[in-house]
């Protein structure tokens, strides 16, 4: 008596045979791409540069290297500039700030020694002098207490110490790799694309026709995807640093302008965002320069830049991307549960992965292959 269905089996086989070969790419990416990962930069980069290599290539009718030597020193000249304003609008800012900082210090200096000597405080260590000579037993307890606070302190400032030498050691020592990595990126980015077109014959050769087109949807779905999340970045970053000088113009605050676009900068970091400037900011004005109103009107714009972002974020990403808002806005849970605050980022990638297999009916032919044996012809 036959109790099992021979398709099913096959069926069963066929699946089994296709999460082994998903679990064994799963593995392959997992240990190759830590040493592949600066040809994979190197490609991305000469993706990018792609449009304006074939308009030097094609319409100026220059060599291929050519081009890709005037498309790169272009490259990297924009990014280099970019960087030299932005370290010098920095540098001049910070020794604004500086002499801001020094003149309060002074401010503090000068209110602490006038505490010091006025008559209440010095009335007050009279009243603890004679409280110690009177309870001698206390004395000994407060004194073991202050040293005891006082190593905690200098444990403290020793760590501090070692961690910022530490960070500086680790990142001279990383220079000679960083310089390493950068030539490698760079000869990496030259060679795929003064060979863009070679290399895609070369890939059209090794695999069937189905692949190839299948290939091409999915990049050319990640491309848009890659583009359209950097404009919606740029996007959302740009409405940040709007709305953060508006409101500091409406407060009055010194250097509106370079504070927003800093604080924009900062809105790109996955985990801190704007709360590494404003936080820090709204405590020192509230506890530091007792201002409570610079320091409501920095709490309300705080608020006013964590709402808008979190209203604004999935409709711009589901536009710029091209995914729907709810399917945007379901990603960044998951992605916010499974990950924490990076999973903001890696939710929407995935889904736009997703989508770019979905519409290359990947997953179509995946399970025709597990049900039939071989792959739709749809």
């Amino acid at each position: 008596m036959n109790i099992l269905n021979p398709r099913l089996v096959h069926q069963i086989f066929r699946g089994i045979w296709v999460a082994l070969i998903f679990l064994l790419i799963g593995l392959g990416l997992y240990y190759i791409t830590p040493l592949v990962y600066p040809f994979i930069f190197g490609w991305l980069i000469a993706l990018t540069m792609n449009p304006l290599v074939n308009l030097l290539h094609f319409k100026l009718k220059l060599p291929r290297w050519l081009a890709v030597t005037v498309s790169m020193l272009l490259f990297l000249g924009a990014m280099i500039t970019a960087v030299t304003i932005l370290v010098a609008n920095i540098i001049v800012e910070m020794g604004s700030l500086a002499d801001t900082l020094q003149n309060q210090i002074n401010r503090w200096v000068d209110q602490f020694n006038v505490f010091i000597n006025s008559s209440a405080f010095q009335d007050w260590v009279e009243r603890i002098n004679d409280f110690f000579e009177n309870n001698p037993k206390y004395q000994e307890t407060v004194n073991n207490n202050l040293s005891s606070t006082a190593g905690s302190l200098a444990d403290v400032s020793k760590f501090v110490i070692s961690y910022v030498f530490d960070t500086l050691r680790r990142l001279l020592t990383s220079l000679p790799n960083i310089a390493t990595l950068t030539i490698i990126v760079l000869l990496a980015t030259f060679f795929i694309s003064k060979d863009w077109y070679q290399l895609i014959r070369k890939y059209k050769d090794l695999f069937s026709e189905t692949i190839v087109k299948a290939t091409r949807m999915i990049r050319d779905d990640l491309q848009k995807a890659l583009f359209g999340y950097l404009r919606a970045q740029l996007i959302l970053v740009s409405l940040t640093a709007l709305v953060v000088i508006i409101g500091l113009l409406v407060l009055r605050v010194d250097y509106a302008i370079t504070i927003g676009l800093l604080t924009g900068l900062a809105d790109l970091m996955p985990y801190l965002g704007t709360g590494a400037v404003m936080v820090p900011w709204i405590l020192y004005v509230f506890f530091a320069q007792g201002d409570i109103y610079l320091g409501i009107g920095l709490s309300v714009l705080y608020g006013v830049i964590v709402i808008a972002r979190q209203i604004m974020e999935p409709k711009v990403l589901a536009s710029s991307v091209g995914l729907d808002p709810l399917a945007t806005l379901v990603a960044m849970f998951v992605g916010l549960k499974l990950f924490g605050l990076v999973g903001l980022i890696v939710g929407p990638v995935s889904l736009v992965v997703i989508s770019a297999f979905y519409r290359a009916r990947i997953f179509h032919d995946i399970a025709a292959y597990i049900q039939k044996g071989s792959a739709s012809s749809d």
